[in-house]
């Protein structure tokens, strides 16, 4: 589909890679020079501050570095494979040329390449933010927010997804109230920068206080998602996760029928509930499918196809942690076409909780569900605190949420490996 690009970020990437020419010198450091900068950022309308006066006092930009708007140019172009640096120089990439000249397909390739540029424009050192070298979780844990939510969505509720998101892999309890405020402060300022960034790309429109995709920014997470283009086949699928006693687990999906074996993976991790810890294969009968490790002498699963191994009525074996050895059948239960609005890979339906990771496979969950509803039980406490729950209500093992399970679609094919 073809749409107009409309981008602040696109044209002043173009009109610096024509200015790189057949090559400029760079700084003994690999940057841009402060001569070639001051002349950059008028010419670019970066709107970067080259000198301030603060009471009697003027203050100069000494590095290109700290003009953080000229640097997200210059990180694009490269990003986009129109520049890169060799040895002292910035030299054009001639095969990628052809990009100025089509500006959707530049505008893709700056897009699909977003997360891996926070370096470039976000502060660094004092003052520096848990988004900056979090940045490709937390860019796209927003996007992800925005593409799951129709109309727009409050720039605090981004602000708070991403922090969720950046300050996970940290350990922040032994932090003051004071450090932890202003790790907090930074990490909403750089969101709100990286928005803004995002607004001149064209993908988002900001508000006082919201932000939404544009048709342009929907186009390229549905590209970077590799959702099918409308007409192309899709399945629907029934995942049920087997030998469970009790109420039956399962997950209604619909998925691309070209959908590789490694995406499908990440599926099934996401609208099961699992959190992807373990190792996994999958096996049509005769031959196993799994990550290319020379020891586990599977067939790579990224190079096979859904449809290459089952047509409607047809299954799947699907098994998950080696060791608490989880099996679930894929039935696809029918083929039908991709539709302009529809979003795949998508839930439909479900029933049942996912089991707890580690708890001992279908045995070992049916006797957590035993001692969690028996008070009296000596192992009740324990069993609780292992959960890591107030309350043993909290886990109920009836409780499917069709809006989280689609949530946890849209960010875990988001952080696949590779993506």
């Amino acid at each position: 589909m073809d749409l107009a690009v409309k981008s602040e970020l696109v044209e002043q990437v173009r009109t610096f890679t024509e200015w790189v020419g057949a090559g400029r010198k760079l700084t003994q450091t690999g940057r841009i020079t402060l001569a070639d900068a001051k002349a950059l950022v008028p010419m670019l309308k970066t709107g970067d501050v080259l000198e301030q006066t603060i009471g009697s006092h003027v203050y100069r930009t000494r590095s290109s570095e700290r003009l953080l708007n000229l640097m997200l140019v210059v990180e694009c172009a490269k990003a986009a494979g129109l520049v890169r640096k060799t040895g002292h120089r910035l030299v054009p990439v001639k095969k990628n040329q052809a990009l100025l000249d089509d500006p959707q397909k530049l505008w893709f390739a700056l897009f699909t390449r977003f997360d891996k540029l926070g370096e470039a424009f976000l502060h660094s050192g004092f003052g520096e933010s848990l988004l900056r070298p979090e940045f490709h979780d937390g860019s796209r844990a927003a996007l992800a927010l925005l593409y799951n939510t129709d109309g727009a969505v409050d720039i605090a509720s981004l602000c708070a997804t991403v922090w969720d998101v950046v300050s996970a892999p940290y350990v922040l309890e032994d932090l003051t109230e004071l450090q932890l405020e202003t790790l907090r402060i930074t990490t909403d300022r750089d969101t709100e920068r990286a928005l803004d960034a995002l607004q001149r790309l064209g993908a988002v429109t900001l508000g006082d206080k919201s932000a939404e995709l544009t048709e342009l920014g929907r186009s390229g997470m549905r590209r970077i998602l590799g959702e099918p283009e409308a007409g192309d086949p899709i399945y629907q699928a029934k995942i049920t996760l087997l030998e469970i006693e009790g109420l039956p687990v399962w997950r209604r999906v619909v998925v691309p029928a070209a959908i590789p074996l490694d995406r499908l993976h990440i599926v099934i991790q996401a609208a099961m509930g699992w959190e992807n810890y373990h190792l996994h294969y999958f096996l049509d009968g005769n031959t196993y499918y799994g990550e290319a490790e020379p020891e586990l002498q599977y067939r790579d699963e990224r190079k096979v196809r859904l449809d290459d191994l089952v047509k409607p009525g047809g299954r799947l074996l699907y098994n998950y942690d080696f060791g608490d050895n989880w099996d679930h059948e894929i039935l696809i239960e029918e083929a039908t076409a991709a539709t302009s609005d529809g979003r795949y890979p998508r839930c439909v339906a479900g029933q049942a909780a996912c089991p707890p990771e580690d708890v001992g496979g279908t045995g070992g969950y049916a006797r957590l569900i035993q001692i969690l509803g028996d008070p009296g039980h000596p192992e009740h406490r324990d069993v609780v605190d292992w959960l890591g729950l107030d309350d043993p209500d909290q886990f109920d093992p009836a409780r499917f949420n069709l809006d989280e399970a689609n949530q946890r679609l849209t960010l875990g094919d988001l952080y696949r490996p590779n993506a």
